[in-house]
């Protein structure tokens, strides 16, 4: 069950107590609830494709990986780190990133953003509520190491 539903169910448990009483009330209630959910929808992970890991000629321990990230409307990630140099081209739609210590930036087609082994990634959402983004992320990092280490 997504936290969607739960946060329906648990809604609604508690919308009955009140309503007991008044049963035009719990009719209201039940269609403002499907209506938020409908309207919210349940939260997208990004699409992540894989396109490529390749050990690193003359760096020993060292491997890149290639991947493709798509960000649904109003898409974004939890605040994160890489242990790697990430470099991100955007190839649609506009993506918002940022750093901790760093400004936001809004990123569009052929615009690129870095992030070094030591950074945060406290920003990186879709720019739009209604269009999908879509960018490139290439890593150098250590042979074998996670692509991303969730912060919260």
């Amino acid at each position: 069950m997504n936290n969607a539903n739960a946060f329906a169910e648990s809604l609604m448990a508690k919308l009955s107590l009140f309503t007991a009483r008044k049963p035009g009330m719990k009719t209201i209630a039940k269609a403002l609830i499907a209506f938020s959910l409908a309207v919210a929808g349940p939260a997208q992970e990004p699409a992540v494709t894989t396109i490529r890991t390749q050990d690193l000629a003359g760096m020993p321990g060292k491997e890149a990986t290639m991947l493709t990230v798509e960000y649904a409307p109003g898409g974004s990630s939890a605040e994160h780190r890489h242990n790697a140099h990430v470099f991100v081209y955007v190839l649609e739609g506009s993506v918002v990133m940022q750093v901790k210590g760093g400004k936001e930036l809004t990123l569009g087609p052929g615009q690129t953003f870095y992030e070094s082994p030591e950074d945060v990634h406290t920003v990186s959402r879709n720019a739009s509520k209604t269009k999908p983004a879509r960018f490139i992320v290439f890593f150098v990092k250590e042979k074998g190491a996670p692509l991303s280490v969730p912060l919260k």
